[in-house]
C-alpha cells in the first residue's frame, strides 16, 4: 500500500458484523468519488462476533482496508485515539461503524477542509430512532457539560469530524487516560466549523453505548474539562453550614424567650440524614478526581494492540503500545 494517503477514515467497531458490509459499501464509494489516495482504517475494539474476520478478509481484497485489532474492548473513545494515532491521512475522518452518521457527509466536510478549516464537526439538527429518554438526557448532557466547563463544546455533536493532520498531532500528543475525544478536540482548538445534519437510526444491532456506558462518558467529560464540582461541594458545604447555624440561633431563642420548645426526634434525624448524604456526595465526588489522578499516575498504555493487517505506520508519529 503507497504511504502517500490523503484522507484516514477511523471507524471504531464493536459487535458489528451486521452492519459492516454497508457501512464498507458506502464509505468505499464516498471515498472513491474523492478520486485520491485514502485509507478505511477499521479499529476492532475487542469484537466477540465475526467482525475482525470480516474486516480482515476485506483488507485481504481491498488496499486501503488497515486492521487494528485490540487485544481486548479498551472502550469506543479509546479506539477512536489508536485509529488517530495510526491514521496517516492528511485529513482524518472519525465516523462511527453503525451508519446513524451518514458516510455521505464526508464529502461536505472534505471541501470545507479544502476552504482552511481545520476541524469540521457534524452537527445533529435531528436524531431518528432513538427514545425520547436518550434524547432529552443527551441534550441536557451537552448543556450542562457548556456550563460547567471554559472550553466552548459545540452544542448536538459527537465523534463524527474531520481533523486536519496538524490537530490530529497534537491529540495523539495528549496522554489522559479517561478521554473525552470531543471535548479534547475542542481544547485544543484551531479554525473549527460545523456541517449540520439528520442522524438516521441504526442500519442494524442495537446501540454500543447504554445508559452504565452513557453516565461514565458524561463523567470522563465533566472531570477532564471542569473542577467545579469540587467548588460546588464547598459552595454546598458554607450553605449548609449556615442553615445549621440558623436553625441553632431558633433553637436558642425558643428555649430562651418563649416558652414553645422543639421536640421529638423526628426532625434531628432527618437533618442528619440530609447532612450524611450531601457529605457523602461531596465524598463522591473528590472520589471521581482522586480515582482520575491514580489511573494517571499508573501509566499503562491506553490500549494493546493484538494484530495490525495492512498496516505501515507513519515515522513520524510515537505510538502508545
Amino acid at each position: 500500500m503507497s504511504s502517500i494517503v490523503k484522507y484516514s477514515i477511523v471507524v471504531p467497531v464493536y459487535n458489528e458484523e451486521e452492519v459492516i458490509h454497508e457501512t464498507y459499501r458506502r464509505l468505499t464509494e464516498v471515498m472513491h468519488s474523492t478520486k485520491e489516495a485514502y485509507e478505511l482504517l477499521f479499529v476492532n475494539d475487542g469484537s466477540r462476533d465475526r467482525t475482525a474476520e470480516i474486516i480482515k478478509e476485506y483488507s485481504e481484497q481491498d488496499p486501503a482496508v488497515v486492521l487494528l485489532d485490540f487485544a481486548r474492548n479498551f472502550g469506543h473513545q479509546i479506539a477512536i485515539t489508536a485509529g488517530m494515532d495510526y491514521a496517516r491521512g492528511e485529513a482524518v475522518v472519525v465516523i462511527d461503524a453503525d451508519l446513524q452518521d451518514p458516510p455521505e457527509l464526508i464529502l461536505e466536510m472534505i471541501e470545507k477542509w479544502k476552504q482552511g478549516f481545520d476541524v469540521v464537526y457534524a452537527k445533529r439538527t435531528k436524531r431518528k430512532g432513538e427514545t425520547y429518554f436518550k434524547k432529552q438526557t443527551a441534550a441536557m448532557f451537552y448543556r450542562f457539560l457548556r456550563a460547567m466547563t471554559d472550553i466552548d463544546i459545540p452544542l448536538d455533536t459527537g465523534d463524527f469530524r474531520l481533523l486536519d493532520r496538524k490537530v490530529c498531532n497534537q491529540m495523539n500528543s495528549i496522554q489522559e487516560k479517561n478521554r473525552f475525544v470531543r471535548g479534547l478536540v475542542s481544547w485544543v482548538g484551531f479554525k473549527q466549523t460545523a456541517v449540520e445534519y439528520e442522524r438516521d437510526e441504526r442500519l442494524a444491532g442495537e446501540s454500543k453505548y447504554p445508559l452504565k456506558k452513557m453516565l461514565k462518558l458524561s463523567m470522563d467529560g465533566i472531570t477532564s474539562f471542569s473542577y467545579k464540582p469540587l467548588k460546588l461541594a464547598s459552595y454546598a458545604g458554607v450553605t449548609l453550614s449556615g442553615i445549621g447555624f440558623i436553625y441553632l440561633l431558633v433553637m436558642l431563642y425558643l428555649k430562651l424567650f418563649t416558652d414553645s420548645t422543639i421536640t421529638g426526634w423526628s426532625s434531628l434525624i432527618v437533618i442528619q440524614l440530609f447532612f450524611s448524604g450531601i457529605i457523602l456526595i461531596i465524598l463522591g465526588m473528590i472520589g471521581e478526581y482522586i480515582g482520575r489522578i491514580y489511573d494517571e499516575t499508573k501509566n499503562r498504555p491506553l490500549y494493546i494492540v493484538r494484530e495490525k493487517y495492512q498496516l505501515e505506520p507513519r515515522k513520524e508519529v510515537s505510538l502508545r503500545d
